[in-house]
């Protein structure tokens, strides 16, 4: 990524094609310019298929023949996910893809024809011009492990989820059948409780087994958990029970089956966990990441789906700002407005180096020294989610530095390359 807008400008020359796409999900429209906006050709449809493609591809060809052009850079919105199969494709074909804010699109669309109206064809040319103007962005397409750390994320969310959801299912059948059941156990999803329910009885069920039975499957699982008094407790509570007792059939059934995809959801977790963590190890820097105190392997799988590769960056600012921390200001004349963060990049990213900084600042002793000092420093001290939100980015030139040379972190080195840091330390 190249935030600098001048060096984007430079790679648009008289000798370049300009391209702006807009993108749908059956068919995508493209305009063509040169570098001063002069329109080259009428708008193209071009369909969301193998042969779609190609016809645009020859459609490029043929222009770059006629208006004696070397080179071509294709812009469009990031739309959904329906732009990549077209992105992948150009980049698999050598041709420049970039992506333009659609916000940009949004607010520059009235400029020409001081008009409202959208439509595609005037969509696409709005983008072309973006992108002559150098108002573009050089979109991570990753590839190889990082792509498959990318999907394997998203699985992972989509599972956590879905077991959020069983989770939640239980709770409630638990609140209907029987609520007291957690005022034995306090959590259900331990060995002992999750060995009781599967059972599969309700509280009159449970109220007349014997105690030495329950002991005996509790014991399958849990040698020392659980003991005869807490059998007993299972049962007093099962006796006096205020769950209902219509529909009980069903209601049993409904139990298994949640119980059955909780332990099948709880599974596939596991097994994509250590799949991830096993690929995660093969890229450079990873192991070292993972050897920081507070950072687990699901966090450093997490960093690099969504990074991708640490050697497409020159600066850690680039990385802060696509996670959106970068520092938004708003101040005018005399005016000094509150000073917060951007938001706009990848909020998934974002909330897992919040996630990971908050164990970070109560374990690691160099991110507690840092989050003491934010909080109470003598000038501008910052809040507690203040003081956070700067450890994240400071976690990210950490592992930028570390992607780039696999060296080990040290909190006493970290302390040491802090001046403040390290006159606390010495007066302390």
């Amino acid at each position: 990524m190249n935030y600098n807008r001048n060096s984007k400008i430079r790679q648009i020359t008289e000798h370049t094609l300009i391209i702006g796409v807009d993108i749908a999900k059956h068919k995508h429209v493209a305009r063509a310019q040169d570098y001063r906006g002069f329109d080259l050709s009428k708008a193209v449809i071009v369909e969301n298929s193998r042969t779609g493609f190609q016809t645009f591809l020859n459609w490029v060809h043929t222009l770059m023949n006629q208006h004696e052009k070397r080179d071509v850079i294709v812009g469009m919105e990031p739309t959904g996910h329906y732009w990549l199969n077209f992105a992948y494709f150009l980049q698999s074909h050598d041709i420049r893809c970039v992506t333009v804010n659609p916000m940009h699109v949004k607010r520059s669309k009235e400029l020409d024809d001081n008009s409202p109206t959208k439509n595609d064809v005037k969509d696409a040319k709005v983008i072309a011009q973006l992108v002559k103007d150098g108002r573009y962005s050089i979109p991570i397409l990753p590839e190889g492990i990082y792509a498959e750390l990318r999907e394997g994320m998203k699985l992972h969310d989509m599972v956590t989820q879905d077991l959020y959801a069983v989770q939640a299912q239980v709770h409630n059948w638990l609140d209907r059948y029987f609520p007291e059941f957690l005022t034995v156990f306090k959590d259900w999803t331990g060995k002992a409780a999750l060995q009781i329910l599967k059972m599969g009885c309700l509280p009159k069920e449970i109220a007349k087994i014997p105690s030495e039975r329950l002991l005996w499957e509790v014991k399958k699982v849990a040698n020392r958990a659980v003991g005869m008094k807490r059998i007993e407790q299972l049962k007093e509570v099962a006796k006096a029970s205020i769950g209902l007792q219509t529909g009980t059939q069903m209601a049993k059934e409904e139990l298994r089956y949640l119980l059955e995809k909780y332990e099948y959801l709880t599974h596939r977790l596991n097994e994509l966990e250590k799949q991830l963590s096993e690929m995660v190890q093969t890229i450079p820097g990873a192991k070292e990441m993972c050897e920081i105190k507070g950072i687990g392997e699901m966090t450093v799988v997490g960093f690099f789906a969504e990074v991708g590769d640490i050697n497409q960056y020159q600066h850690p600012r680039q990385i802060i700002k696509l996670a959106g921390l970068n520092l938004k200001k708003n101040e005018s004349g005399q005016h000094r407005g509150k000073t917060t963060i951007s938001k706009r990049g990848r909020k998934r990213l974002r909330a897992l180096l919040f996630r990971v900084v908050m164990p970070l600042s109560a374990k690691n002793q160099a991110f507690k020294a840092l989050h003491e000092y934010y909080r109470t420093r003598p000038n501008n001290p910052l809040t507690g989610k203040q003081s956070l939100v700067a450890l994240c980015s400071k976690l990210i030139r950490i592992l930028f530095v570390i992607g780039r040379r696999q060296i080990s972190f040290s909190e006493e080195k970290m302390i040491q390359d802090i001046p403040h840091l390290k006159t606390l330390q010495e007066v302390a």
